[in-house]
């Protein structure tokens, strides 16, 4: 009989547990965790727009764990052309309800991005995240809407 209240007992409390916001946060949002590949950015700026093949002179992936991003890019030539030669980096926090992903930029290899925060509008069909947003950076004069394309990284 005691076996009986006991295991009731122990059913009772594991059914009325419930997971905490955080983890609720998560399985109800996008699969966004993984490695992706940037094909395609937008930019639309006073105007101009200027669309950008990211698979031609350079590579660009962005990391997404639970809680970071990273960004790392290079250019395709192993820094032999100086003309195209480039990297640039960074990462920091993020946080994601539903389809509204706002990054913490904490690092970034261009300084004046640092501190700044910046939101986005997700989609994920398949193995596809486009993000869209606006990238406002006040001190290096930057305002202007991102529209950018991944694929993910398998």
């Amino acid at each position: 009989m005691k076996i009986i209240i006991g295991f009731v007992f122990i059913a009772t409390m594991l059914i009325s547990c419930e997971p905490t916001n955080d983890s609720k946060e998560r399985k109800q949002s996008l699969p966004i965790v993984g490695t992706w590949r940037l094909i395609t950015g937008i930019t639309i700026e006073k105007g101009d727009t200027v669309i950008t093949d990211h698979t031609k002179n350079a590579s660009f992936i962005k990391v997404i764990n639970n809680t970071h991003f990273a960004f790392l890019q290079h250019d395709l030539n192993k820094g032999k052309d100086t003309s195209t030669a480039a990297f640039s980096s960074g990462g920091g926090t993020y946080t994601l309800v539903d389809s509204s992903y706002t990054e913490k930029l904490e690092y970034c290899s261009a300084r004046e991005w640092e501190g700044n925060d910046f939101k986005f509008a997700v989609t994920i069909q398949n193995d596809t995240l486009v993000q869209r947003g606006v990238e406002k950076v006040e001190s290096a004069g930057i305002n202007r809407i991102n529209i950018e394309k991944y694929v993910r990284v398998k």
